[in-house]
């Protein structure tokens, strides 16, 4: 049975998306940030419980407190990319989404003196119009992705994807792909290990649904935000469903978070790759 995989999206309280309060990224460094108090409190429990992790950090993250991914670094988890701007793939164009990547890699390799080899797109904002974004990921130099949502989701999705990690040859290359971890329910394709999905349900289910995908012989891929431990934040205004969405249950994410790496082995996806990319399946996209 594979290891699980655990993974923080480190973000501040303010980049949520695609609502109108959303504050533009001109106004974020006047924002009181919570960010760096957040992830440490990550940190400490990741410690406490033994556990490296993937931490997917912003580059505007990274390049105003380049103190943070140089900490995650030296305490045993991998920096990868979550992108600079915090902006959906769908919403840039190709030449846009590289720029964006391209230098958010750029600022963190340059704060911990590594490669970043992983990307997480905002939202898993991909979708049928965006299918330029893998080869542009290996264009900028990434070696993996963990963007696909393969199931319906707010923004974006790709139903019909692939649900176990494989590898994706283009002509410019071949990047690791680990989709969102789904398990079917009723027919339907759906999360409960990150975000929003993680708050929402009880952690019985989170705990059988988890061992259906290892069943699988999928790994668990789980997601976090810095935010979700902190249920004190403030609050962007956003309409009722939105608000439910991106605030409920805030108080249960650490303690959920506790359960999960003490019932489940976790690895970084760069440790994966090493242990177990030898065996993963092939798809050609050279033709």
């Amino acid at each position: 049975m594979p290891p699980s995989i655990f993974s923080v999206d480190v973000e501040d309280w303010f980049h949520i998306l695609d609502v109108p309060s959303t504050p533009t990224p001109d106004t974020w460094d006047a924002l009181p940030s919570r960010v760096e108090a957040n992830f440490r409190r990550l940190l400490d429990l990741f410690d406490q419980t033994g556990t490296r992790t993937t931490c997917f950090f912003l580059g505007w993250v990274g390049a105003r407190f380049p103190a943070l991914p140089r900490e995650a670094a030296a305490r045993g988890h991998e920096v990868a990319s979550h992108g600079h701007a915090h902006q959906l793939v769908h919403s840039q164009t190709r030449a846009e989404f590289l720029a964006d990547v391209t230098r958010a890699r750029k600022t963190l390799e340059d704060a911990i003196g590594q490669p970043v080899d992983g990307y997480r797109s905002p939202g898993f904002s991909l979708n049928e119009r965006t299918g330029w974004f893998f080869e542009a990921l290996l264009e900028a130099g990434y070696r993996y992705d963990s963007s696909v949502f393969p199931a319906a989701h707010g923004h974006g999705g790709l139903r019909t994807a692939r649900k176990e990690p494989h590898w994706r040859s283009y002509t410019g290359g071949t990047l690791g792909e680990f989709p969102i971890s789904v398990t079917e329910v009723l027919g339907r394709r759906q999360c409960f290990f990150g975000g929003g999905y993680l708050r929402l349900f009880p952690y019985p289910i989170i705990k059988k649904m988890a061992a259906r995908v290892e069943r699988d012989g999928r790994p668990v891929v789980f997601y976090v935000h810095p935010r979700e431990v902190d249920p004190d934040h403030p609050r962007l205004p956003m309409g009722p469903t939105r608000r439910f969405k991106s605030y409920v249950n805030l108080r249960t994410t650490e303690p959920k978070i506790r359960k999960i790496l003490a019932d489940f082995p976790t690895v970084t996806f760069r440790e994966y790759l090493t242990r177990y990319g030898d065996t993963l399946a092939r798809e050609d996209f050279t033709a």
